[in-house]
Protein backbone atom coordinates (compact mmCIF):
# COMPACT_ATOMS: atom_id res chain seq x y z
CA UNK A 1 0.00 0.00 0.00
CA UNK A 2 1.27 3.11 -0.78
CA UNK A 3 1.10 6.35 1.59
CA UNK A 4 -0.11 8.30 -0.91
CA UNK A 5 -3.10 6.83 -1.11
CA UNK A 6 -4.27 6.87 2.53
CA UNK A 7 -3.36 10.58 2.45
CA UNK A 8 -5.59 11.37 -0.08
CA UNK A 9 -8.40 9.27 1.27
CA UNK A 10 -7.90 11.61 4.46
CA UNK A 11 -8.24 14.39 2.31
CA UNK A 12 -11.21 13.22 0.92
CA UNK A 13 -12.61 13.71 3.93
CA UNK A 14 -11.60 17.11 5.53
CA UNK A 15 -13.51 19.88 5.43
CA UNK A 16 -12.84 24.08 6.48
CA UNK A 17 -15.21 23.99 9.39
CA UNK A 18 -13.56 20.87 10.72
CA UNK A 19 -9.89 22.16 10.08
CA UNK A 20 -11.27 25.13 12.02
CA UNK A 21 -12.23 23.30 14.76
CA UNK A 22 -9.26 21.66 14.70
CA UNK A 23 -7.04 24.47 14.83
CA UNK A 24 -8.91 26.45 18.36
CA UNK A 25 -9.61 22.55 19.62
CA UNK A 26 -5.46 22.03 19.60
CA UNK A 27 -4.02 25.53 20.12
CA UNK A 28 -2.44 26.75 16.83
CA UNK A 29 -2.21 30.17 18.36
CA UNK A 30 0.80 31.71 18.03
CA UNK A 31 2.96 30.86 21.26
CA UNK A 32 0.62 27.60 21.84
CA UNK A 33 1.53 24.11 21.94
CA UNK A 34 0.35 23.51 18.33
CA UNK A 35 1.35 26.68 16.88
CA UNK A 36 3.67 24.73 14.20
CA UNK A 37 1.15 22.19 13.67
CA UNK A 38 -1.34 21.79 10.43
CA UNK A 39 -4.70 20.29 10.51
CA UNK A 40 -7.00 19.80 7.29
CA UNK A 41 -10.19 18.76 9.00
CA UNK A 42 -10.81 15.15 9.19
CA UNK A 43 -12.87 13.69 12.49
CA UNK A 44 -11.34 11.07 14.43
CA UNK A 45 -13.37 8.59 13.69
CA UNK A 46 -12.60 8.92 10.01
CA UNK A 47 -8.65 8.63 10.81
CA UNK A 48 -9.47 5.36 12.23
CA UNK A 49 -11.79 4.25 9.47
CA UNK A 50 -8.80 4.85 7.15
CA UNK A 51 -6.31 3.43 9.70
CA UNK A 52 -8.50 0.22 10.06
CA UNK A 53 -8.84 0.08 5.86
CA UNK A 54 -5.47 0.31 5.41
CA UNK A 55 -3.17 -1.16 7.95
CA UNK A 56 -2.72 -4.55 6.48
CA UNK A 57 -1.25 -3.65 3.80
CA UNK A 58 0.91 -0.86 4.38
CA UNK A 59 4.67 -1.73 5.50
CA UNK A 60 7.06 0.38 8.17
CA UNK A 61 8.75 1.92 5.33
CA UNK A 62 5.30 3.73 4.20
CA UNK A 63 3.76 4.14 7.55
CA UNK A 64 7.53 6.76 8.18
CA UNK A 65 5.68 8.68 5.24
CA UNK A 66 2.61 9.32 7.28
CA UNK A 67 4.07 9.55 10.61
CA UNK A 68 7.18 12.26 9.61
CA UNK A 69 4.05 13.80 7.48
CA UNK A 70 3.21 17.53 8.40
CA UNK A 71 -0.27 17.35 8.49
CA UNK A 72 -1.39 16.26 11.78
CA UNK A 73 -4.26 13.75 11.18
CA UNK A 74 -1.64 12.01 8.47
CA UNK A 75 0.38 11.28 11.23
CA UNK A 76 -2.33 10.24 13.80
CA UNK A 77 -3.32 7.89 11.09
CA UNK A 78 0.56 6.37 10.98
CA UNK A 79 0.19 6.21 14.38
CA UNK A 80 -3.10 4.30 14.57
CA UNK A 81 -1.75 1.80 12.22
CA UNK A 82 0.59 0.90 14.36
CA UNK A 83 -1.62 0.12 17.10
CA UNK A 84 -3.64 -1.80 14.50
CA UNK A 85 -0.23 -4.09 13.67
CA UNK A 86 0.79 -3.81 17.13
CA UNK A 87 -2.88 -5.52 18.29
CA UNK A 88 -2.60 -8.18 15.02
CA UNK A 89 0.36 -9.46 16.96
CA UNK A 90 3.14 -7.81 15.42
CA UNK A 91 4.23 -6.48 18.77
CA UNK A 92 8.52 -6.58 18.67
CA UNK A 93 8.84 -5.14 15.33
CA UNK A 94 6.36 -2.41 15.92
CA UNK A 95 7.73 -1.41 19.21
CA UNK A 96 10.73 -1.22 18.33
CA UNK A 97 9.71 1.14 15.28
CA UNK A 98 7.82 3.52 17.99
CA UNK A 99 10.16 4.09 20.36
CA UNK A 100 12.66 4.40 17.46
CA UNK A 101 10.63 7.13 15.88
CA UNK A 102 9.29 8.65 19.21
CA UNK A 103 9.71 12.43 17.59
CA UNK A 104 6.34 11.82 15.96
CA UNK A 105 4.43 11.16 18.67
CA UNK A 106 4.48 15.00 19.34
CA UNK A 107 0.80 16.12 20.22
CA UNK A 108 -1.52 14.66 23.87
CA UNK A 109 -3.98 12.75 21.34
CA UNK A 110 -1.03 11.18 19.23
CA UNK A 111 0.05 9.92 22.87
CA UNK A 112 -3.38 9.12 24.28
CA UNK A 113 -4.51 6.87 21.74
CA UNK A 114 -1.45 5.10 20.75
CA UNK A 115 1.31 4.74 23.87
CA UNK A 116 -1.12 3.07 25.80
CA UNK A 117 -1.79 0.54 23.56
CA UNK A 118 1.96 0.07 22.50
CA UNK A 119 4.18 1.01 24.92
CA UNK A 120 2.46 0.36 27.96
CA UNK A 121 1.40 -2.42 26.90
CA UNK A 122 4.99 -3.92 25.80
CA UNK A 123 6.36 -2.73 29.05
CA UNK A 124 3.95 -4.91 30.86
CA UNK A 125 4.95 -7.82 29.23
CA UNK A 126 8.74 -6.83 29.49
CA UNK A 127 9.13 -4.91 32.78
CA UNK A 128 12.95 -5.57 32.50
CA UNK A 129 12.84 -2.50 29.45
CA UNK A 130 10.95 -0.58 32.10
CA UNK A 131 13.64 2.26 32.70
CA UNK A 132 12.67 3.44 29.34
CA UNK A 133 9.54 5.09 31.08
CA UNK A 134 11.47 6.59 33.43
CA UNK A 135 13.86 8.09 31.51
CA UNK A 136 11.32 9.62 29.32
CA UNK A 137 9.70 10.79 32.95
CA UNK A 138 13.08 12.80 33.22
CA UNK A 139 13.00 13.94 29.28
CA UNK A 140 13.71 17.86 28.59
CA UNK A 141 11.08 16.68 25.90
CA UNK A 142 7.16 17.49 26.97
CA UNK A 143 5.67 14.78 25.05
CA UNK A 144 8.19 11.93 26.33
CA UNK A 145 7.39 12.57 29.98
CA UNK A 146 3.34 12.70 29.14
CA UNK A 147 4.41 9.31 27.20
CA UNK A 148 5.62 8.44 30.52
CA UNK A 149 2.75 8.91 32.16
CA UNK A 150 -0.10 7.63 30.10
CA UNK A 151 1.84 4.61 29.34
CA UNK A 152 1.03 3.26 32.86
CA UNK A 153 -2.45 3.13 32.07
CA UNK A 154 -2.15 -0.32 30.36
CA UNK A 155 -0.51 -1.37 33.83
CA UNK A 156 -3.92 0.44 35.65
CA UNK A 157 -5.60 -1.80 33.71
CA UNK A 158 -4.53 -4.99 35.35
CA UNK A 159 -4.40 -3.62 38.82
CA UNK A 160 -1.13 -2.57 38.98
CA UNK A 161 -0.09 0.53 40.17
CA UNK A 162 2.98 1.31 41.21
CA UNK A 163 4.25 2.17 37.95
CA UNK A 164 1.88 4.59 37.68
CA UNK A 165 2.38 5.90 41.16
CA UNK A 166 6.31 6.36 41.11
CA UNK A 167 6.13 7.97 38.21
CA UNK A 168 3.08 10.64 39.07
CA UNK A 169 5.34 11.39 41.76
CA UNK A 170 8.28 12.37 39.63
CA UNK A 171 6.07 14.40 37.38
CA UNK A 172 4.74 16.86 40.32
CA UNK A 173 6.98 19.51 39.87
CA UNK A 174 6.62 19.53 36.51
CA UNK A 175 6.02 23.04 35.05
CA UNK A 176 3.70 22.18 32.28
CA UNK A 177 -0.45 21.92 32.24
CA UNK A 178 -0.52 19.05 30.13
CA UNK A 179 1.55 16.86 32.15
CA UNK A 180 -0.72 18.29 35.43
CA UNK A 181 -4.01 16.97 33.43
CA UNK A 182 -1.98 13.48 32.21
CA UNK A 183 -0.97 12.66 36.16
CA UNK A 184 -4.59 13.49 37.38
CA UNK A 185 -5.89 11.72 34.92
CA UNK A 186 -4.10 8.51 35.12
CA UNK A 187 -4.31 9.05 39.40
CA UNK A 188 -8.62 8.87 38.67
CA UNK A 189 -7.58 5.95 36.49
CA UNK A 190 -6.38 4.14 39.80
CA UNK A 191 -9.09 5.56 41.80
CA UNK A 192 -11.85 3.71 39.62
CA UNK A 193 -9.47 0.34 40.49
CA UNK A 194 -8.66 1.15 43.99
CA UNK A 195 -9.59 4.34 45.94
CA UNK A 196 -7.85 3.84 48.98
CA UNK A 197 -4.35 3.61 46.83
CA UNK A 198 -5.58 6.96 44.99
CA UNK A 199 -6.49 8.64 48.16
CA UNK A 200 -3.07 7.28 50.22
CA UNK A 201 -0.81 9.04 47.51
CA UNK A 202 -2.64 11.93 47.32
CA UNK A 203 -2.88 12.39 50.89
CA UNK A 204 0.86 11.85 50.77
CA UNK A 205 1.79 14.43 48.18
CA UNK A 206 -0.57 16.90 49.03
CA UNK A 207 1.69 19.81 49.07
CA UNK A 208 3.63 19.48 46.00
CA UNK A 209 -0.14 18.55 43.88
CA UNK A 210 -1.19 20.84 41.05
CA UNK A 211 -4.47 22.11 41.55
CA UNK A 212 -5.20 20.72 38.22
CA UNK A 213 -3.72 17.04 39.03
CA UNK A 214 -5.68 17.10 42.28
CA UNK A 215 -8.79 18.01 40.46
CA UNK A 216 -8.65 15.59 37.54
CA UNK A 217 -7.60 12.61 40.55
CA UNK A 218 -10.75 13.50 42.75
CA UNK A 219 -13.20 13.63 39.97
CA UNK A 220 -15.02 10.31 40.94
CA UNK A 221 -15.10 11.24 44.67
CA UNK A 222 -18.50 11.87 46.12
CA UNK A 223 -19.14 15.51 46.01
CA UNK A 224 -18.46 16.21 50.16
CA UNK A 225 -15.16 14.47 49.96
CA UNK A 226 -14.07 15.66 47.00
CA UNK A 227 -14.86 19.20 48.37
CA UNK A 228 -12.86 18.30 51.66
CA UNK A 229 -9.97 16.97 49.62
CA UNK A 230 -9.83 20.58 47.67
CA UNK A 231 -9.31 22.24 51.14
CA UNK A 232 -6.83 19.42 52.07
CA UNK A 233 -9.17 18.39 54.77
CA UNK A 234 -9.11 14.10 54.93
Amino acid sequence: MNANIIIKTLESFATPERKKTNEWFFKTGKGEYSEFDKFIGVRVPQTRQVAKQYFKTIDLKEIDKLISHPVHEVRHCGLIMLVNQYQAGNQEAVFGYYIGNIQAVNNWDLVDTTTPQIVGDYLHQHPEKLPLLFNFAHSDDLWERRIAIVATWAFIKKNEFSTTLKISKLLLTDKQDLIHKAVGWMLREVYKKAPDVCKTFLQKNYTQLPRTTLRYAIEHMEEAERLNYLKGNF
